[in-house]
């Protein structure tokens, strides 16, 4: 399947935090306001980007309150079994996962926190042995015996490559990635300066190793997409398709890339995930139910 061709390509991907036009001036986004208004969209298009566009505007109020690591919390008794790790795309922070946080804290969620990584990392593999190392220390101070781990874009391949090619399967059950490139993304080709970007293409050594064999891999993916996600080229690369992971593929119908980790219909699926029973079922690929929020 291709990109919906109602949703333009001359308008290209929002700017916004994620992936890559973080300091999105209001000049352009007026100008993307004024080609929404000048072209004739079916009206869930139309509400996708105006809908993403609203969200990168707060995104970016909040942004600097992001820039900074939190501190880490004590462990709170009775709360679910395991902490809640999240990780934030390219060129963003933790402040993307604001409402996301609020929504699990308010269902009985307490141990959860956000791992910044700098957005001078290059490389994918050095992302995910940091994140291995925070992982030990949060199991360490917690005292439990694994973590669950929600990524966004980017922060969803950190999470995989950890769990699938670091060994991270021993301490983590669940990954949940929202809008990721899990097979590599052919947007914005002129942004690949960067070496992290052009580790998310297809042709990628990072995204071959995830298509390698990972025999006993003990951890449940959970992947989010959506057919309006304009930085998913092809939408279906955020899709987990591998013989050896048990994986489910969640399609959201009505809105983009932007809106994945705010929305509270996917909050609500997400808490679904982490709060299920941990079965063993053998490695395959299932169609979760979808999530309709148009």
């Amino acid at each position: 399947m291709q990109a919906l061709p109602f949703i333009p390509r001359t308008l290209g991907p929002l700017p916004g935090p994620d992936p890559i036009g973080l300091l999105a001036t209001s000049r352009r986004t007026v100008e993307q306001l004024r080609g929404l208004c000048e072209l004739r969209l079916p009206s869930t298009a139309l509400r996708a980007h105006a809908l993403e566009l609203a969200i990168l505007a707060g995104h970016l109020l909040l942004y600097p309150s992001g820039l900074t690591d939190e501190r880490p919390a004590p462990p709170a008794a009775g709360s679910p079994p395991r902490p809640v790790i999240m990780l934030h795309g390219f060129a963003d922070n933790r402040s993307v996962f604001v409402l996301l946080r609020r929504s699990l804290a308010r269902h009985g969620w307490r141990d959860l926190q956000c791992l910044n990584y700098s957005p001078l990392t290059c490389d994918i593999r050095a992302a995910a042995r940091l994140l291995g190392r925070h992982v030990e220390e949060v199991c360490a101070r917690s005292g439990r015996d694994g973590v669950d781990l929600v990524g966004h874009s980017l922060g969803g391949l950190i999470a995989r490559y950890y769990s699938q090619c670091l060994g991270g399967d021993l301490w983590v059950r669940n990954v949940v990635t929202l809008g990721t490139p899990h097979s590599g993304t052919r947007v914005a080709p002129l942004a690949s300066a960067h070496p992290i970007v052009r580790q998310m293409r297809p042709d990628s050594p990072v995204i071959e190793e995830l298509c390698r064999p990972a025999p006993g891999c003990r951890t449940r993916f959970t992947s989010f997409w959506s057919e309006l996600d304009q930085w998913m080229d092809p939408v279906e690369t955020a899709l987990i398709d591998h013989a050896d992971l048990r994986t489910e593929n969640v399609r959201v119908t009505g809105i983009g890339h932007l809106a994945l980790p705010v929305h509270p219909a996917v909050a609500a699926r997400i808490r679904e995930v982490l709060g299920a029973a941990e079965d063993a079922p053998g490695p395959g690929s299932a169609a979760g139910e979808p999530v309709a929020v148009a």
